[in-house]
C-alpha cells in the first residue's frame, strides 16, 4: 500500500528550544534532499541522524538535524524524514511551506498515527494509546496509556476471541462430523462449561474496566457542607494553595470552583460547592441550585463537618440528600475539639488549616473506588469508553449464548451469538470497524501525530 508524502509539525508551535518538522511517505527522501545541504539522504542507513542546513535555493533557512526512518523500520511504516529545527513558529512553518513546494501533502489531524494503523503497525487500541499518553496528567494515567501502547488490551482481546473460535470449532466440527449423538449433552457438558468460564473472565475485565476509566478520566468529586463547616479550607489544603477564598463569613463561596488534583496517581476532579443552606440571597440561591446539580453529578461526595459543633438541622439535610451517593463524611476542625454526634457514622476527623487528616481521605478513595488495581501498574486494563461499551456489548452477546444453551435450543443457534460476539471484540482493535469509525477516531488526534 502506497501513500503520497504528508508533512506535518509535530511539536506545539511558539517559543521553544527546537521543533520537529515531519514528512512521510513514498518520495520522502527526495522531497527533503530538494531543500538540503548536507550528506546524501537517499545513502544513509536507516535510523541515523545527519547534520545540514534547510535552504531555499541559495538562501539558509536553519541549521538542522535530520533523522532518517527507512521502510519499515518507521512509525508509520513508510519512508520518514524528522527535521529538528530551531524553535519558533516562523521557522517551522517556513520549512513545511518549502515541502509542500516541492510535494508533499499537508498532512490531516493524526494521519500519521492513522497509516500506522492502516499499515498494520499498530491497532487501534494502540493508537487511541497514543492521545492518552499526550494527554495523561498522573503517573497512573501514564502507566495504563503505556500498557496498551505495548499491546496490552490487544492481547486482552485475542485471548477472548480465541476462546470464543475454540467453542465456535467445536460446534462447528460436530455439526460437520458428529461426535456426540446426545446433542444436549454437547452443550451441557462440553459447551456450557467453557462459555461460563469465558463469561466469568469477561465478567472480571469489564469490572476492572470501571477502575481503569476512573484512572483515565479522573473522578469527579464535590466538595459538600453547610457554609462556614471548612469546605474552602479544605480545597486549598489538598491542592496545596489557596484557590478559594476563605474568611469567617457565611456564604463567602458563592459559585462553583473546579480544579483537579493529583492524589499520589488518581486524578481527582475536584468541585468546591457554596454552602447549602436557606437563604434569601438571588446570588447565593443560584449558587446553592448550582451545587445540588453538581452533587447529582459527582462520583463522590465529600461531605464535610464542623466536628466542633452539634449536628444541626442543615447537616442532618445534606446526610439525608447524599445518603444514596457515595460519599466520604469528613470531620474538620478537629484542632477545635469535637463536639459533633454523627449518629453511628464513621467520619474522618480532619483540620484542614492544620493540614492533618488529609492522607486518610486519599486512603479511603482508593479503598472505595479502585480495589486494588492500582498496585497492578503494569496490567493492561480498558479504560477508554468506545472499548468498554463494546466490551460490555460482547459480554452481554455472550450471556445471550450461554441462555440459549440453558433452554437446550439448538447449538447453530448459540453459534450466531458466539460469532457476534467475536465480531464486537473485533470492532475494539479494529479488526472490523467502519471507515467513518477511523476517520472520527483520528480526527481527534493533534496535528502532527
Amino acid at each position: 500500500m502506497i501513500f503520497e508524502p504528508i508533512v506535518g509539525i509535530s511539536t506545539k508551535l511558539g517559543e521553544s528550544a527546537v521543533n520537529i518538522v515531519r514528512i512521510s511517505g513514498e518520495g520522502s527522501f527526495d522531497i527533503v534532499s530538494k531543500v538540503w545541504k548536507g550528506p546524501r539522504i537517499q545513502d544513509a542507513f536507516t535510523h541515523t541522524v545527519l547534520y545540514g542546513h534547510i535552504v531555499d535555493h541559495e538562501e539558509t533557512i536553519d541549521e538542522v538535524m535530520v533523522s532518517i526512518f527507512r521502510s519499515p523500520r518507521s512509525f508509520t511504516t513508510e519512508d520518514t524524514v524528522e527535521i529538528q529545527c530551531h524553535g519558533g513558529s516562523f521557522i517551522a512553518m517556513e520549512i513545511v511551506k518549502l515541502l509542500l513546494r516541492e510535494g508533499a501533502r499537508m498532512a490531516e489531524r493524526g494521519e500519521f498515527s492513522r497509516r500506522a494503523f492502516l499499515h498494520g503497525r499498530i491497532d487501534l487500541t494502540q493508537a487511541e494509546s497514543i492521545m492518552d499518553m499526550i494527554v495523561a496528567k498522573t503517573k497512573d494515567q501514564l502507566r495504563l496509556a503505556n500498557a496498551s501502547l505495548r499491546g496490552g488490551i490487544k492481547e486482552l482481546v485475542r485471548g477472548m476471541q480465541d476462546d470464543l473460535l475454540s467453542i465456535i470449532a467445536t460446534i462447528e466440527v460436530n455439526i460437520d462430523y458428529p461426535e456426540y449423538d446426545d446433542v444436549e449433552m454437547l452443550t451441557t457438558e462440553i459447551l456450557l462449561p467453557r462459555m461460563q468460564l469465558l463469561e466469568e473472565r469477561m465478567h472480571q475485565i469489564v469490572h476492572a474496566s470501571k477502575a481503569g476509566a476512573r484512572i483515565k478520566n479522573g473522578l469527579s468529586t464535590a466538595i459538600v457542607g453547610r457554609p462556614n463547616v471548612g469546605k474552602s479550607s479544605l480545597l486549598n489544603s489538598l491542592l496545596k494553595e489557596e484557590r478559594a477564598i476563605v474568611t469567617e463569613v457565611s456564604g463567602t463561596t458563592r459559585d462553583l470552583i473546579e480544579a483537579e488534583l493529583d492524589l499520589h496517581g488518581i486524578l481527582i476532579r475536584l468541585v468546591d460547592t457554596a454552602g447549602i443552606r436557606q437563604t434569601e440571597d438571588l446570588v447565593e440561591k443560584i449558587g446553592i441550585e448550582r451545587s445540588k446539580k453538581a452533587i447529582e453529578q459527582a462520583e463522590l461526595v465529600l461531605l464535610v463537618f464542623d466536628q466542633s459543633q452539634p449536628l444541626d438541622e442543615q447537616d442532618k439535610a445534606l446526610l439525608e440528600l447524599t445518603k444514596d451517593k457515595h460519599r466520604i463524611l469528613i470531620g474538620n476542625k478537629m484542632d477545635l475539639g469535637k463536639v459533633i454526634d454523627l449518629q453511628g457514622e464513621v467520619f474522618i476527623p480532619i483540620s484542614a488549616k492544620e493540614n492533618t487528616g488529609l492522607d486518610q481521605i486519599e486512603h479511603r478513595i482508593r479503598e472505595m473506588f479502585f480495589d486494588g488495581s492500582l498496585e497492578e501498574k503494569h496490567e493492561a486494563m480498558f479504560s477508554n469508553a468506545r472499548q468498554i461499551a463494546l466490551l460490555e456489548e460482547s459480554h452481554q452477546t455472550l450471556l445471550d449464548a450461554i441462555t440459549t444453551a440453558k433452554a437446550s435450543i439448538p447449538v447453530d443457534l448459540i453459534e450466531i451469538d458466539l460469532r457476534k460476539a467475536w465480531g464486537i471484540l473485533g470492532t475494539i482493535t479494529g479488526e472490523s470497524t467502519e471507515d467513518d469509525l477511523i476517520d472520527t477516531l483520528f480526527s481527534k488526534f493533534c496535528l502532527g501525530k
